[in-house]
């Protein structure tokens, strides 16, 4: 190559780019990342409830650490450190040097400002804040120490820390109040920056800091899962983070070796209403358990986009080894109306399911009424609900507490024993959260339906593809070439 055409080489790329080669299907710059992803609802960390909203958060911000439930060990991503020695109090130590995009420092005063914010705001985090962490006292006692003092004891700390929602916002923002206008130009601590403005039909990433082999730039857009899905087959995308339904036999053979499934931070139950007549006996609950056909459902109205549950806690959260089984996550037809039969239930008068917008509802009860010869409505009654969450953290406690909530559960000694679990260090806690988890499959005040996933196919220049429950897809660990 001559000097000149390797002095044109960049400004032929940058220009490349510039002029739109993504919708022509002509080769990106070497060092661009086209990414397709469903429009997200919000990029305000603290609010985020969808995986493409956790996508690009991901890569605007850097948490404090990494939590991996199944060890209960937190890895440090913007803290040095997280201690304790009385799981009452506890210290978190930033790494210094740490910045926002528009250049001012995140200091703990940062974080204590943030959750602060949270707190007083109806946001997703909100009851991460309030409800889970329960600090009595949150204080900065130097620009790089956070001081939590709790209201009791907690060894759940390093898990809700390392939730992605209670990363910091910049003193701005805090100031302004105004979210709506951050959300579309949201400033960070992470990998990339938001360069301009987030439109519908999506926004551009730029790397802060160099890293050879990795994008410099991260191309978003946003649009129909089916169509991006082509692109990526066809070249005009490099990763794509949705695959719909009817293409996810395909996926397999599309993508052989360049396509990922993750589990994410949903989960799906069957509520029962512990206070009427007809589900206050534990048999009738187990009953109406096993008349579930979730393959049926994820197969059909769920678009194969969940994982039939094998246990009370969902795979993104659940702490320790798993490899017990979960009766009531069976479908067994001839079980579940033994069952009804054993408890007397009353299988002439119609069960009317409880009001909720959940889209699997009204298919769940005319699925598990012919099952179990049981007329049931999805009509609003008094009867089962639908009980969808988002979790914001990677603790056990999260999802226990909003089940409990939830249904109203009751049961001596369980409270205790759903304290203790929180109360246990982190690394130990799963051998007590099982506990909890037997003692709610024994009395199920709800039945353990689904668990989300997340997909992504990828092209062939594309590799090092890395996703998590809360984080997705890491952009910054993708390389290209």
């Amino acid at each position: 190559m001559t000097m000149r055409l390797r002095l044109l080489a960049p400004l032929l790329a940058a220009a490349l780019v510039t002029a739109g080669c993504t919708e022509s299907g002509e080769p990106p710059a070497p060092d661009v990342l086209r990414v397709g992803l469903a429009a997200p609802a919000t990029l305000l960390p603290a609010d985020v409830r969808d995986q493409s909203g956790r996508l690009v958060t991901g890569a605007l911000w850097t948490p404090l650490g990494d939590y991996d439930p199944a060890t209960g060990k937190m890895t440090p991503r913007a803290a040095e450190s997280v201690t304790s020695a009385d799981r009452t109090t506890w210290t978190v130590k930033l790494k210094d040097g740490g910045k926002f995009h528009d250049g001012t420092p995140v200091t703990a005063q940062s974080y204590v400002d943030t959750w602060a914010a949270i707190g007083k705001e109806n946001w997703q985090a909100s009851r991460v804040v309030k409800d889970l962490l329960r600090a009595k006292e949150i204080t900065a006692p130097d620009p790089l120490t956070i001081r939590l003092v709790l209201d009791r004891p907690s060894g759940q700390v390093p898990a809700l820390l390392s939730s992605p929602a209670l990363v910091p916002l910049p003193a701005s923002v805090l100031a302004s109040r105004d979210w709506a206008g951050f959300a579309l130009h949201p400033v960070g601590n992470g990998p990339f920056r938001l360069d301009g403005a987030w439109q519908p039909s999506g926004g551009k990433l730029a790397r802060v800091a160099d890293a050879p082999g990795k994008a410099r730039v991260v191309e978003l857009k946003t649009g129909d899962a089916a169509t991006q899905y082509d692109e990526v087959k066809a070249g005009k995308l490099d990763l794509s983070t949705v695959v719909p339904g009817d293409r996810h036999e395909a996926m397999h053979a599309d993508f052989a070796q360049r396509h990922a499934m993750w589990a994410l931070p949903s989960v799906s139950y069957l509520g029962f209403p512990l206070a009427a007549d007809h589900f206050s006996d534990a048999t009738v609950r187990h009953g109406f358990a096993l008349g579930i056909d979730r393959a049926a459902l994820e197969a059909g109205v769920l678009g194969k986009q969940v994982d039939p549950a094998k246990s009370l806690l969902p795979p993104a959260v659940a702490p320790g080894e798993r490899s017990s089984t979960c009766r009531p996550c069976t479908f067994d037809a001839g079980a579940g109306k033994s069952l009804l039969t054993q408890a007397e239930f009353p299988t002439g008068s119609t069960v009317h399911f409880g009001q909720t917008g959940a889209s699997w509802l009204r298919p769940l009860a005319e699925q598990a009424g012919t099952a179990l010869g049981v007329p049931i409505a999805s009509d609003p009654g008094k009867g089962p609900f639908a009980l969808d969450l988002t979790l914001m953290t990677p603790s056990p406690q999260e999802v226990l507490s909003e089940i409990v909530k939830a249904t109203g559960y009751q049961s001596d000694g369980f409270a205790d024993l759903l304290k203790s679990a929180e109360e246990t260090e982190a690394g130990d806690s799963g051998e007590v959260y099982r506990l909890v988890e037997n003692q709610l499959l024994r009395d199920l005040p709800v039945a353990p339906l689904w668990s989300g996933h997340g997909h992504a196919v990828w092209a062939e220049r594309v590799g090092d593809v890395k996703a998590t429950p809360f984080g997705s897809v890491d952009l910054s660990a993708v390389s290209v070439r």
